[in-house]
């Protein structure tokens, strides 16, 4: 495959806010479901690429996350694409799950790169691909919004790179490809997160997937957890792919293994607990600390000890819906071209939509989710404000049913920003504008509680529309299984 050829033909025309018509009326996606196994291993395989410019300390690339207009200055670590190939050897062909050390990937470059993967699925029978973010605050900005505004900070040089990566790693994971066992293990992790925003709700658990070769060669860790990864946080001013790439680093320098990383349901907002932060930051040692997280995470990861292996089997569903954009600040950032997205009108409504997705499968017993947004983890797990609690005295019945619930499942496994960045997810009883200046200015809440996430949202109504076409999903999945 001619690499270059295909991502630099994908990008083109991927620069603005494109209106495409009325909204069409999406089908209900089809559950491909394994019922039975049909090998007694997994085949899987395990890639990675280099995305850094070479001209990196010539050329302006800006740092995504925190403040607009921070140019790069150097390169701690480079940033990665990572590639599993999994395969439950049904015959139906295998799955693509890529991890990249950037903020997010909007949609339409989700598509557009999916698309230079082409080539790659026609001749792997590849069955379906799923593009992860570790939502990485030092990396180079692939969305567009930390640019000097009102000009777009994306840059097509890197984007080429990051699509030439992503087609490296998936083909470098396929050639790769062994059989082996597959194995499920989690650990509590007490001591690592904090959450800043009421109510005090996220995941403790690192979930990892354990793959074994049978031939001893080296092991593959997929692993999640919910954290933003910004440990570097917003003084910084160096690429880097933050706290994974130590994470990363101990567990191949310890066990040999290759790791692929996801996050989880991180709004709200959960980052990992920085002791002595202040101090650090004042000695400008924040790199150490950054450091010491990804050893410690790494450790919780290899402690694994109660582990259940999974069978073959292998099941998936897309659903594609469409989200009303209601934030006037992220229509003009895509107006601008600062943003890439493809703008639907809804039937019936003036308002904008973005079409997304999301993606479900099942590995065995496990069931996992991938949700195209930093969702807020109440909404997964439970734990709503109550009336007397949120911010404008609404009652959590006007939530919708948590995701564990509608699957039925408490351990459903959710992975962020995963074929999309909708930016934050947040329950409607306790979503606040800012009266004089929506979506510009966060709002204080009758607590004195700031209400930043709602500037970075596509509105209250997202909540709703992501639960709801869970529960599509769901059922779809239930009748299929009933037949």
């Amino acid at each position: 495959m001619d690499i270059m050829k295909l991502a630099s033909s994908a990008l083109k025309g991927i620069t603005q806010f494109a209106g495409s018509g009325y909204a069409d009326v999406l089908p209900d996606g089809e559950f491909h479901y394994t019922k039975k196994a049909a090998s007694k291993y997994f085949t899987a395989g395990f890639g990675k690429a280099v995305m850094l410019p070479d001209d990196i300390k010539t050329k302006k690339y800006y740092i995504a996350g925190y403040g607009e207009n921070n140019p790069a200055k150097g390169v701690i670590d480079p940033q990665y694409a990572h590639a599993l190939w999994l395969d439950d050897n049904s015959g139906n062909g295998g799955h693509l799950f890529v991890s990249l050390d950037i903020v997010g990937l909007l949609n339409k470059d989700v598509n557009a790169l999916k698309k230079a993967l082409g080539e790659f699925s026609e001749i792997t029978n590849c069955r379906s691909i799923t593009i992860m973010s570790t939502h990485n605050h030092a990396g180079i900005d692939t969305m567009g919004i930390w640019g000097k505004l009102p000009h777009t900070g994306k840059n097509r040089k890197f984007m080429t790179i990051l699509f030439n990566a992503v087609i490296t790693a998936a083909s470098a994971a396929y050639r790769d490809r062994r059989e082996g066992k597959l194995y499920l293990g989690r650990i509590e992790v007490p001591d690592m997160q904090e959450d800043i925003r009421t109510p005090i709700v996220y995941s403790k658990t690192l979930t990892r997937l354990r793959f074994v070769p049978n031939d001893g060669t080296r092991e593959i860790y997929f692993l999640n957890f919910a954290s933003h990864s910004e440990s570097l946080q917003g003084c910084n001013s160096l690429v880097s792919a933050d706290f994974p790439c130590y994470l990363r680093e101990k567990i191949r320098n310890e066990t040999g293994a290759e790791t692929i990383y996801g996050v989880g349901a991180i709004g709200g907002m959960i980052s990992m607990e920085i002791e002595d932060e202040d101090r650090l930051r004042r000695e400008n040692r924040l790199l150490e600390s950054t450091r010491n997280i990804g050893y410690k995470l790494a450790s919780y990861a290899m402690s694994i000890e109660k582990e259940k292996k999974l069978d073959p089997r292998i099941s998936f569903i897309k659903q594609e819906f469409y989200v009303p954009v209601e934030n006037p600040v992220l229509t003009i950032a895509c107006q601008l071209g600062i943003l890439s997205a493809d703008a639907y009108k809804l039937p019936y409504s003036d308002k904008k939509a973005l079409k997304t997705e999301l993606n479900y499968y099942e590995i065995d017993e496990l069931k996992i989710l991938m949700i195209p947004c930093e969702l807020f983890p109440e909404l997964a797990y439970g734990g709503y404000l109550d009336d007397d609690e949120s911010a404008e005295g609404l009652p959590p019945e006007i939530n919708p049913e948590p995701l564990i619930e509608i699957a039925d499942d408490e351990n459903l496994l959710i992975f962020g920003l995963a074929n999309d960045e909708l930016g934050y997810v947040l329950p409607p009883n306790d979503f606040m504008l800012n009266e004089d200046a929506p979506y510009l200015d966060k709002a204080i809440d009758r607590f004195g509680r700031r209400h930043y996430e709602e500037t970075n949202s596509m509105g209250p109504e997202t909540a709703a529309i992501i639960a709801e076409n869970f529960k599509k999903i769901i059922d779809t999945v239930n009748t299929a299984k009933s037949d």
